[in-house]
């Protein structure tokens, strides 16, 4: 049985590569035999992770408009207001490896919360049409990404696999049937030890993750965060962490956390994690960490999988419905709105201090039923093969 996971964006993005890595070991571990491959967008970025049998490239062809494609794709889209043609000729490299397969993983969590994307449809038709089975692999969506079209496509799938209740939720009462509520694999992922830098402080270190894509939603959330760090270097002895998870040009979390390290550097009190770590090195250092405070949702998984209290900044349906899952309730996760607000940040860090052997005694409680439910995904998956 040969397995493709598809619309995979790449491994810069450290949570993407956890979603790529935790699939792996969940199925391998149900069926050793099973062939994994990985169609990416950024092949290379993928090499660091030793499981998966071949990656191919994914990478969209450029079209030139006075190419015989473009112009076929340009009469189509302008005389029959069809776009296939060219959906088609841009990923083609995907669609070429539908014959070599018999599964279809689509993997991108949150691919359904950025607008239509036609082209998702109609290579989704394609494998369905091939006779191929055709699974969502840990899926996030909010009830305004849904349009009509979409819940067409979600409907055409073998399995949909929902990785929080919130967006289980909102698909089954949107009349999608063929869904199962699991959790974000990346529960389980495995860490890899790695030596603790000389400034960082031993059970009493905390890790921030701030990501530019939050800060283009909200421009004064950066200046709340710097009101919040201040706040804890005054407030506390701890040691603070600056933690990045994506290196995405243009969407990177290094450049934007060396601000905060050469504001706060002189007291001594800041370290800066380097940009050139894996998913599974970020996860050790998580691990070691008093407290964690997180933009990126697979950093803040990181951490609760860790046992580590955490705090969620800017959160969308899968942060809300993760925590929401583990407690009950959206506990120490901030709106994209109230991340703004510097009394709100503050007043958030100083509730999960506060509050410390309680959470840690809830994530000790949930996080095993949690990681349960994750390893629940490869045991649907192999329900429908």
């Amino acid at each position: 049985m040969k397995i493709l996971m598809f619309f995979h964006a790449g491994s810069l993005n450290r949570g993407c590569e956890a979603i790529v890595r935790s699939a792996v070991d969940l199925i391998k571990a149900k069926n050793p035999n099973a062939t994994i491959n990985l169609a990416s967008f950024n092949p290379q970025s993928d090499q660091l992770i030793p499981t998966i049998d071949k990656i191919f490239d994914a990478t969209e062809f450029e079209i030139p408009l006075l190419s015989f494609n473009g112009i076929i794709s340009a009469l189509k889209v302008k005389f029959q207001k069809d776009e296939t043609f060219l959906e088609r000729a841009k990923f083609k490299k995907i669609i070429d490896l539908i014959p070599q397969h018999d599964v279809f993983l689509s993997i991108g969590g949150d691919n359904y919360c950025y607008g239509e994307q036609t082209w998702i449809y109609e290579i989704d038709r394609l494998i369905k049409k091939a006779g191929k089975k055709l699974v969502l692999w840990g899926a996030s969506i909010g009830d305004e990404d849904l349009s009509q079209p979409k819940i067409n496509d979600l409907q055409s799938f073998d399995l949909v696999l929902a990785r929080e209740s919130l967006t289980y939720e909102i698909l089954k009462n949107k009349g999608i049937k063929n869904i199962k509520l699991v959790a974000d694999g990346a529960f389980n992922m495995q860490k890899e030890e790695m030596p603790l830098p000389s400034d960082w402080k031993i059970g009493d270190t905390i890790g921030f993750n701030y990501s530019p894509l939050v800060w283009k939603k909200n421009k004064e959330s950066k200046k709340a965060a710097f009101n919040l760090i201040h706040h804890i270097i005054s407030s506390t002895t701890m040691t603070i962490a600056f933690t990045p998870h994506v290196m995405v040009p243009g969407n990177d979390d290094y450049e934007v956390l060396q601000e905060f390290y050469n504001e706060f550097k002189a007291t001594g009190r800041v370290l800066l994690l380097p940009n050139n770590l894996n998913a599974i090195q970020y996860k050790a250092f998580i691990s070691k960490m008093r407290f964690f405070i997180g933009a990126r949702t697979h950093a803040t998984i990181a951490a609760y999988s860790t046992l580590i209290p955490t705090m969620v900044l800017g959160y969308s349906i899968k942060s809300k419905g993760i925590a929401k899952d583990i407690f009950g309730e959206e506990k120490l996760v901030l709106s994209i709105t109230e991340i703004s607000d510097s009394q709100k940040l503050i007043a958030k860090f100083d509730e999960m201090v506060a509050q410390e052997k309680e959470i840690i005694t809830i994530l000790a409680n949930k996080i095993p039923e949690i990681k349960n439910n994750a390893k629940k995904a490869a045991h649907y998956l192999f329900e429908i093969i």
